[in-house]
């Protein structure tokens, strides 16, 4: 199966489940009172973070056909996404500075003068359009990384702390054994192992990422189960997964949101890191970052691409780790309670 058509496939589950989500905190009175709250809390935040995510939706959405591509037989056979489309025409021969109506280098004039809001690359492709296709990038790298390590973490963590013996010794066993090898490098080497690909490099991202919040989950199990309403909930008969599903888990939640946001920024700072070393994932901000490298010793500077990439991944960031901060007080009991 073509890889786009696997792109249209997830993005259309995660369209509805988007809407299932929604469909279920309308239903929920304590999920509506908490999205109101949050959205009180932070607005702008919550604005910027749906920005995001509505630019990587479109740019996951393909087809083929639709477009003028004049003598070029291969790109009009090529699937396409929506961000694709809409910039379709903004091609230029070379550099350009960010409004500007002539080439950087030449002042030949430009065939769309004026339109480019952050200038155009070494081979003419529009700045914004380059960032855009970021997005996608990052959020795949963020979302799908911490969505396979937050569950391992807690999957080990809490069968670790809630279990103890043998099951404990052989998690804190392979814990220690990841935690004692460099994590660059081991990085590196499984991305070279399983090749350079989007999926590689969060799989051997998420290897590398999961012990931390880990190890807080087994201490933090360790504790809830001496509360007095997990002894209650044993002597009554009840069984030890609804114990763990009823008890343990929802008094994680706030740890897991907290975590969540954490390891969203750092997977996508640790992926420009990548980048910069020349392991990074095609179109991400990071190769953007790395390719503007030269740039910035040219005289005059070429200043728009670092700038263009460094402010899309500081606005992801930043709305990311406000919004999560917000969510982590709503769903923090204690929190609640001294507010109260």
């Amino acid at each position: 199966m073509e890889s786009w058509i696997i792109s249209n496939i997830v993005t259309s589950l995660l369209l509805v489940g988007m809407v299932g989500l929604v469909m279920i905190v309308r239903r929920s009175r304590m999920w509506s009172e908490a999205a109101r709250s949050l959205w009180k809390r932070r607005p702008i935040a919550i604005l910027v973070v749906s920005f995001y995510l509505a630019i990587g939706i479109l740019d996951s959405i393909f087809w083929i056909g639709g477009m003028d591509t004049g003598e070029d037989v291969v790109s009009a056979h090529e699937a396409k996404s929506v961000i694709d489309r809409v910039f379709a025409d903004s091609r230029e021969r070379s550099y350009s500075a960010p409004l500007a109506s002539v080439e950087f280098y030449g002042g030949a004039p430009l065939e769309n003068p004026g339109t480019h809001l952050m200038g155009t690359d070494l081979i003419g492709r529009d700045v914004v359009y380059l960032a855009m296709k970021g997005v996608r990038v990052a959020l795949l790298i963020g979302g799908l990384t911490s969505l396979i390590a937050i569950p391992l973490s807690l999957l080990f963590g809490i069968s670790a702390g809630y279990f103890g013996g043998r099951v404990d010794d052989v998690v804190f066993f392979i814990m220690s054994t990841l935690a004692s090898m460099p994590t660059l490098l081991l990085l590196i080497a499984l991305i070279m192992a399983m090749g350079r690909s989007t999926v590689s490099i969060c799989i051997a991202l998420a290897v590398t990422s999961w012990v931390g919040f880990c190890r807080l989950v087994r201490g933090e199990t360790l504790k809830l189960r001496e509360q007095d309403y997990v002894q209650a909930a044993r002597a009554l008969g009840v069984s030890e997964f609804q114990i763990i599903l009823r008890h343990i888990l929802p008094n994680l939640a706030h740890l897991v949101v907290i975590t969540f946001v954490l390891t969203f920024s750092g997977l996508v700072l640790s992926e420009a890191v990548l980048a910069w070393l020349g392991v990074g994932v095609d179109g991400s901000w990071g190769q953007m970052i790395d390719q503007a490298r030269s740039e910035l010793s040219r005289d005059p500077v070429v200043w728009w691409n670092i700038s263009a990439a460094g402010l899309a991944l500081f606005g992801l960031l930043l709305a990311v780790n406000i919004v999560g901060d917000a969510i982590r007080d709503i769903l923090d009991p204690r929190t609640l309670r001294e507010s109260s």
